[in-house]
C-alpha cells in the first residue's frame, strides 16, 4: 500500500535501508546539466562508432534513470534538451540512422518524465503536420531495432492532430495528375492509427493516444468516429485472447476505446456506449489469463458507465470542512467552535433516470474487485468510487451494500483485497455516509487481522495492507466527532497490526495510518507518545516490535487488553513458529503489566488450549503457559510474594498435568512431536524458575524422563529443529535440578545423584552422536550440588568424548558439546589452589583439563561436510579462554608458565590459517588473553612485545575474518622465537591454500617479513630452521605437506632465500632437499607430486652437490609413471633453465632445450627413457637404473 506520505524526518539513517530510502528524495537538481548538453551535442560523431554510440545511449540513460523518484526536477532542462534532439530530426540532411538514434534519446526522457508533461513541447504548428506524416513513409512496423522511432512519431503525430483547424483546408488540390488522387490528410493520419494499434510492440500505446485525440477532434467525429468505432468493435469481436496476435489486437483496442471514452464528450458517445458494452460483454475478458486485458477491460467498463451518467457532483455526499492539521493537533476551543455540523441534504435529483445498462457495469465492477490480479481490483475500486459520486444516494448506498458482501468468510483473500480499496476510494471521496460507519468500521477491524493459511504459508498480506490504507483514508475523510464512537476499537487495533503483524510491510502502513489519525483525528488516545516508539522505521524489526515496543504500548491501559487478547485469540495458533515463540515472550511481559487478568482470564483459556487437536495452537498454548507462569512469577517476586498469590491452584493442577495429558495422548511421538518436546521442555524451565509447588510430585520424575528421552533420541529429531531441542532440554534440566534436586541443606539427594550422573555418563558412549552432544550439554548444565564429590568421573567422561577413536572420527559436533560441557563445570565448580579434586578445580586436576582442551586444538577432521574439525578447534579455543581467564582471576599460580605459552602458541597458529571464521575466532581469543580485564594472565610469552604489536584498541578496529588486515599483524609473530614455530605452521597452510584472498594477502604479509630479514644471516637461519622443523614434524601429513610445498615453491621463486644459495651445499638445502624427496616418494597424489616437482625447480638455486641431485630428481621424474608429471616437468624445468642461466653449460644449453621441447613426454615410457638418459648425459648427471621389482628374475 503506497499511503503517499514521507518517513518522518530526523530518523536515524544508519541501516541500509533507511539510506535507500534517504537517497529517494536527496536530489535538489538535474545536476548533469554540462554533461547532458555535451552528450546531445556529439551524437553526429558518435554515429558512425557503434562502441562510441552504445556508451552515449548508456550514459544518457543512467542519467535520466536517477530522476525516475524526481523526474519533476528535469521540467526547466525539457525544453532545451527537446530543441537538440528536433533540431536533429528535423534537418533534411540527417541520416536515418542518426534520425533513430535522436528518437532513441527522446524516448528515454520520456520514459521518465511520462509522456503526458513531454506531449506539450512538440511543435504542433500547422506546419509540423505534413513533415511527420511524412517520416511515417519511411518507417516499416516490423523492425525491431527502431521501434522508439515510431512510438515517438505517434505521440507527435497525437499533438499536432490538435491544431484548430479542419483537415479538409490542409490537402488543398488532391488530384495532382490526371488519374492520380492524394489521400486525405484525415484518411492517412487515421490509417496509421489503425496500422499501428495492432502491432506489438510499445507503438500500440502511442496508437491509442492518437486515436483518442484525433477520432474526438469536431471534424473527425461527424465523419470518422462511427466507422473507427465500428472497425473496433469488428476487431474485439473477432480476436481471441487464445492467441498471441488476438492478445495484441485486444490490447490496441481497448486501449483506444478507454481513452477514447476519457477524452471524447458525453454527449457523441453515448449514442455508441450501448454498443461497445455489448460486445465488451461478448468477449468475456474476466476469463482470460491475461492480466492487462482484463484491466483494461474494467477500465473500458467504468468509463463507459461513467458515459451513462450525467457528469454531476452527488449534493448528498459526505463533505469534510476544516482539514488544517494544525486545527486538529491543537483542538482548542476557538477550533472547536469553529467545526462545523454536517447535515445530510436530501437528493435533489431524486427523479434522475438511470439507464438500465449502468447496472450491468456496476456489476463488473463488482467482479473486478474479486480478480486475482492487483492492478485490475485496484482499477475496479476506483471505477466504483467514480460511479458512486453519480449516482442517487438510494443507489450509491446499495453499491456500498454490495461492497461491503465481498467480506464474508466464503470469499477469497482476493475479494477482500477489492473490498477494502472500494471502501478506501468511498470514503476517500464522500461517498461513504457516517451512517454506514457502524457497518464498515466492523469490517475493517476484521480486515486488520485477515489471515488464511495455505499450506505452509498463508494470505492475507494485501488484505491487512489494504485495511490501513482503509484506516488512512477515513483519517483525512470525516470529521474527528463522526469517528469518535469507534475511536477505541480502530486505534487499538491499528496499535496491534502496528507491532503484531508478521509482514514489515503491514506493520509500517498500519504506522503510517495511526500517524494520520493522530494528526487529522487528534482523539486516539496516547498518540504522540505511541507514534515516538512506533515510528517507520523502528517497526522494521519484527522482535523489536513484539518485546519493546508492546510493552511500551502496554503501559497505556487502553491497549493493553486488547493487545493480549490478540496474542491468545490469533497469534498464539498462528502458522509461523517464529511468530508463536515471540507472541508467548510477548505475553510474559504483558502479563506484568495486567497481571490479574493474565492469571484470571488468560492462563485458564491457554491451558484449554494445550489440549488443542492443532499441533500450532497445542504448541502455542505451551510455550504461552510458561511464559506467563514466569511473568507472573517475577512479579510476585518483586513484591517478595509466592507466585500462588496469583496463580490459583486449578491453574497450578492444569500446569502440572500437561506433560501426562501430552505422554497420555502419544502427542510426542512424529514430527509434531519434535515441536510438542520443544514446547514442554521450556515449560519445564519456566515452572521451576518459576519454583512451582512441585517438590516431591510424581511429576519431576515425568519432566525427567522427557528430558532424559529427547536427549537420547536427538537422531530421531529433523536436524533444522535439532539444535533448538537440544538447547532447550538442556536449559529444563538445569533448571530442573537446581530447584527440585536439591535438599533443605543445600546438599543433593544423593540416591538422585547417583543415578543421574551415573546414567549421564553411560550415556556419554551411546554410538548416536546426537545423543553424545545432548548428555555431554547436560552434564555441563548440571548445578554445583549434583557436581560435588563426582567432578574427577565428570570431567573424565567428557574428556573420554573429545578423543578421536577409529569408530567414531566423524563425531566432531560430539567432542565440540563435551569441550563445551568441560568449561561449563569448570565455571560452575570455581577454582581453588588446595581444593580437593572432586569438587572443584585444582592443583591435581587443571593440567588434565588443559591437556585435554589443548588436544582438541590438532583435530582437523574432515569429511563430506568439510573441514568439521573447525567446529572442535573453536570450542577448544573458547574453553582454554574461559578456563585460563578463571584462573587468572582467582587462582593465577595455578596457571604454569609451559601450559601458557602452548596456549597462545597453539591459539597463535590457529590465527593465521586459511579458514575465515576459525582466524577471527582464534584472533578475538588472543587479543581477550593478552588484554584480559583485571588481573593480567601470567606467564604470557613476551608480552611486552606483543602489546606494541596488538595494542588494546585492534580488539575493536581490526575485522580479523579480512584476509587483508589479519595477515600483515599475525605474521609480525615470527619475529618472536616463542610463536616461529606454530605461526609458520598456521602460515604455511594459508600462503599454499586454494582460497585466492587469503593466499594473496598470508604470501604478502610472509613476504614482507622475509624482506625484512633478508640481509641478517642469524635471524634467517632460525627461520629456514623453523620451517625445516615444521616440514620434518608434519612428513607426509598431506594437510600440511601439500600446501608447505607450494609455499616453499613460492618462497624460492621470490628469492627469500638467496642468502643460502651463495655457499656451495647449504645445510638448509641438503635438509630441504631429503625431506623433499621423502616427501613424494611412492605418492600417487598428482596435487602433491606436481607441487613437489615445483620445489625441485626452485631448489636448483642452491649450487654444489644439492643441484645435480635436485637434477636427478627432475629427470627420475622425467620418467614417472603419470604422463601428467612427465609434461608439467619437462615444462617446468624448460622454465627453470630459461630462468637461471648458469645451471647448464652454454655449450649444450640448446641442445637441452631442445630435447625439453620437442619431445612427447606424454608418449609411451620406453620412447621418453631415451630422451631422458640423453638428458641425463646432457645435464652431467649419472643415468638412473631400472630397479627390477620383488619376486622377478
Amino acid at each position: 500500500m503506497a499511503l503517499g506520505e514521507e518517513p518522518a524526518t530526523g530518523a536515524p539513517e544508519d541501516g541500509a535501508e533507511d539510506e535507500a530510502l534517504a537517497r529517494g528524495g536527496a536530489l535538489e537538481a538535474f545536476g548533469e546539466s554540462a554533461e547532458t548538453r555535451a552528450l546531445l551535442g556529439r551524437l553526429r560523431a558518435v554515429l558512425g562508432d557503434r562502441a562510441a554510440r552504445e556508451g552515449a545511449l548508456e550514459r544518457f540513460r543512467v542519467i535520466m534513470d536517477k530522476y525516475q523518484e524526481q523526474p519533476h526536477l528535469l521540467d526547466p532542462h525539457l525544453e532545451w534538451m527537446m530543441n537538440l534532439l528536433l533540431d536533429i530530426v528535423q534537418d533534411k540532411t540527417s541520416p536515418a540512422d542518426l534520425l533513430h538514434l535522436a528518437f532513441k534519446f527522446l524516448y528515454i526522457i520520456t520514459k521518465v518524465r511520462g509522456y503526458k508533461t513531454f506531449l506539450r513541447l512538440f511543435p504542433h504548428e500547422v506546419t509540423d503536420v505534413q513533415p511527420v506524416l511524412d517520416m511515417f513513409t519511411n518507417q516499416n512496423p516490423r523492425d525491431h531495432e527502431t521501434w522508439e522511432t515510431r512510438y515517438m512519431l505517434l505521440l507527435w503525430l497525437s499533438v499536432t492532430c490538435l491544431i484548430p483547424f479542419d483537415f479538409s483546408r490542409l490537402d488543398g488540390n488532391l488530384v495532382t495528375q490526371p488519374g492520380q488522387t492524394r489521400m486525405p490528410i484525415m484518411d492517412r493520419i487515421l490509417q496509421i492509427a489503425e496500422a499501428y494499434l495492432v502491432v506489438s510492440d510499445k507503438a500500440r500505446d502511442a496508437a491509442a493516444v492518437l486515436v483518442s485525440k484525433f477520432v474526438t477532434r469536431p471534424d473527425v467525429k461527424q465523419k470518422k468516429m462511427a466507422g473507427f468505432l465500428d472497425w473496433s468493435l469488428h476487431t474485439l469481436a473477432r480476436s481471441s485472447f487464445q492467441t498471441i496476435e488476438g492478445v495484441i489486437a485486444m490490447d490496441g483496442m481497448l486501449q483506444a476505446l478507454a481513452q477514447i471514452f476519457k477524452h471524447g464528450k458525453r454527449e457523441d458517445l453515448l449514442p455508441y456506449a450501448a454498443t461497445v458494452l455489448e460486445c465488451l460483454e461478448g468477449c468475456r475478458l474476466p476469463d482470460s489469463n491475461q492480466t492487462l486485458l482484463r484491466k483494461l477491460g474494467v477500465k473500458l467498463v467504468q468509463r463507459l458507465g461513467l458515459t451513462f451518467l450525467k457528469p454531476r457532483v452527488a449534493k448528498w455526499r459526505y463533505q469534510r470542512g476544516c482539514r488544517s492539521l494544525a486545527a486538529n493537533l491543537q483542538l482548542c476551543a476557538q477550533s472547536q467552535k469553529a467545526s462545523k455540523v454536517h447535515v445530510e441534504t436530501p437528493d435533489s435529483d431524486g427523479d434522475y433516470d438511470v439507464p438500465e445498462e449502468v447496472e450491468s457495469v456496476i456489476e463488473q465492477l463488482l467482479v473486478g474487485l474479486k480478480d486475482q490480479d492487483t492492478i485490475v481490483r485496484w482499477s475496479a475500486a476506483k471505477g466504483i468510487g467514480r460511479m458512486a459520486a453519480r449516482l442517487p444516494k438510494e443507489l450509491a448506498d446499495d453499491v456500498v451494500g454490495s461492497v461491503l458482501d465481498c467480506f464474508s468468510f466464503q470469499e477469497t483473500d482476493n475479494a477482500w483485497h477489492g473490498g477494502c480499496l472500494a471502501l478506501a476510494e468511498l470514503g476517500r471521496r464522500g461517498l461513504l455516509l457516517p451512517s454506514r460507519l457502524e457497518d464498515v468500521v466492523p469490517v475493517i477491524l476484521k480486515a486488520l487481522t485477515y489471515e488464511e493459511k495455505r499450506g505452509s504459508c498463508s494470505v492475507g498480506t494485501n488484505v491487512r495492507d489494504a485495511a490501513c490504507y482503509v484506516c488512512w483514508a477515513f483519517a483525512r475523510a470525516y470529521e474527528p466527532q463522526e469517528l469518535q464512537p469507534f475511536v477505541a476499537a480502530i486505534s487499538s487495533a491499528l496499535v496491534i497490526a502496528t507491532v503484531f503483524d508478521r509482514n514489515i510491510n503491514c506493520r509500517r502502513a498500519a504506522s503510517a495510518a495511526f500517524q494520520e489519525n493522530v494528526g487529522r483525528q487528534g482523539t486516539f488516545p496516547h498518540g504522540i507518545d505511541i507514534l515516538t516508539a512506533a515510528d517507520y522505521f523502528a517497526v522494521g524489526n519484527r522482535a523489536n516490535c513484539f518485546l519493546v515496543i508492546s510493552m511500551f504500548i502496554a503501559g497505556f491501559p487502553e491497549y493493553t487488553q486488547p493487545m493480549i487478547d490478540h496474542l491468545v485469540t490469533m497469534k498464539i495458533s498462528h502458522w509461523d513458529g517464529v511468530i508463536r515463540e515471540l507472541s508467548a515472550k510477548a505475553l510474559h511481559n504483558l502479563a506484568q503489566r495486567a497481571p490479574e487478568y493474565s492469571a484470571a482470564h488468560v492462563l485458564p483459556r491457554l491451558l484449554s488450549m494445550t489440549q488443542s487437536l492443532d499441533l500450532h495452537t497445542r504448541h502455542g498454548a505451551v510455550l504461552a503457559c510458561a511464559e506467563v507462569t514466569r511473568g507472573l512469577y517475577r512479579l510476585a517476586a518483586q513484591e517478595d510474594r509466592p507466585v500462588t498469590d496469583y496463580v490459583d491452584e486449578a491453574a497450578v493442577r492444569g500446569l502440572k498435568h500437561i506433560h501426562q495429558q501430552l505422554y497420555d495422548r502419544q502427542l510426542y511421538r512424529g514430527l509434531g512431536g519434535e515441536l510438542m518436546r520443544q514446547a514442554v521442555c521450556v515449560l519445564i524451565e519456566n515452572l521451576s524458575l518459576s519454583k512451582m509447588p512441585f517438590r516431591g510430585d510424581i511429576i519431576i520424575d515425568g519432566w525427567q524422563w522427557l528430558i532424559n528421552d529427547t536427549l537420547r533420541n536427538l537422531h530421531l529429531i529433523s536436524s533444522h529443529s535439532r539444535q533448538q531441542i537440544k538447547e532447550a532440554a538442556v536449559l529444563a534440566l538445569a533448571a530442573l535440578c537446581s530447584e527440585y534436586y536439591a535438599l533443605e541443606t543445600g546438599e543433593a539427594d544423593p540416591a538422585r545423584q547417583e543415578e543421574l550422573i551415573q546414567q549421564y555418563l553411560a550415556d556419554l558412549q551411546s554410538p548416536e552422536e546426537m545423543a553424545r552432544c545432548g548428555f555431554s550439554l547436560a552434564l555441563g548444565a548440571l548445578p554445583r550440588f549434583l557436581l560435588k564429590g563426582r567432578l574427577q568421573q565428570v570431567l573424565a567422561g567428557l574428556g573420554a568424548v573429545t578423543v578421536i577413536c577409529p569408530e567414531d572420527v566423524s563425531f566432531a559436533e560430539s567432542r565440540r558439546d563435551a569441550l563445551k560441557a568441560i568449561s561449563r563445570v569448570c565455571q560452575t565448580v570455581g577454582v581453588r589452589a588446595g581444593g580437593a579434586p572432586d569438587e572443584v578445580v585444582c592443583e591435581e586436576n587443571v593440567s588434565q583439563i588443559y591437556r585435554t582442551l589443548l588436544g582438541c586444538l590438532h583435530d582437523y577432521t574432515t569429511d563430506s561436510r568439510g573441514d568439521v574439525g573447525a567446529w572442535v578447534r573453536e570450542a577448544a579455543m573458547t574453553s582454554l579462554m574461559d578456563l585460563t581467564l578463571l584462573l587468572g582471576r582467582e587462582q593465577p599460580e595455578l596457571i604454569e608458565a609451559s601450559v601458557c605459552q602452548q596456549v597462545m602458541c597453539c591459539v597463535a597458529q590457529q590465527a593465521s590459517e586459511k579458514i575465515d571464521r576459525v582466524r577471527a575466532h582464534a584472533a578475538c581469543v588472543f587479543m581477550t588473553l593478552l588484554h584480559s580485564d583485571g588481573s593480567p594472565v601470567p606467564h604470557v610469552p613476551h608480552r611486552g612485545e606483543l602489546e606494541k604489536l596488538f595494542p588494546r584498541s585492534d580488539m575493536a578496529s581490526v575485522n580479523w575474518n579480512a584476509p587483508s588486515q589479519a595477515f600483515p599483524r599475525i605474521t609480525q609473530l615470527l619475529g618472536l622465537p616463542a610463536y616461529r614455530y606454530h605461526v609458520l605452521l598456521g602460515l604455511a597452510v594459508s600462503v599454499g591454500g586454494l582460497t585466492e584472498s587469503t593466499v594473496r594477502y598470508s604470501t604478502q604479509s610472509l613476504f614482507e617479513y622475509m624482506k625484512g630479514i633478508q640481509k641478517d644471516l642469524q635471524a634467517l637461519e632460525g627461520f629456514g630452521g623453523t620451517l625445516l622443523q615444521v616440514f620434518e614434524d608434519n612428513l607426509l601429513n598431506d594437510r600440511v605437506s601439500v600446501p608447505l610445498l607450494k609455499t616453499l615453491d613460492r618462497m624460492l621463486a621470490n628469492g627469500c632465500f638467496d642468502l643460502f644459495t651463495s655457499e656451495q651445499d647449504h645445510p638448509f638445502g641438503v635438509k630441504l632437499l631429503s625431506l623433499c624427496k621423502e616427501e613424494i616418494r611412492k605418492s600417487k597424489d598428482v596435487q602433491k607430486l606436481r607441487s613437489g616437482v615445483a620445489a625441485f625447480c626452485g631448489m636448483v638455486q642452491f649450487p654444489g652437490d644439492v643441484r645435480r641431485k635436485v637434477l636427478l630428481q627432475l629427470c627420475l621424474l622425467l620418467c614417472h609413471p603419470f604422463p601428467v608429471i612427465r609434461k608439467t616437468t619437462a615444462s617446468q624445468v624448460y622454465e627453470v633453465l630459461l630462468t637461471y642461466g648458469d645451471i647448464v653449460g652454454e655449450d649444450v644449453l640448446d641442445e637441452v632445450m631442445a630435447v625439453l621441447g620437442t619431445t612427447a613426454w606424454d608418449a609411451e615410457l620406453p620412447l621418453v627413457r631415451g630422451q631422458r638418459n640423453r638428458l641425463c648425459d646432457l645435464l652431467g648427471v649419472p643415468r638412473p637404473q631400472l630397479v627390477p621389482k620383488p619376486g622377478t628374475r
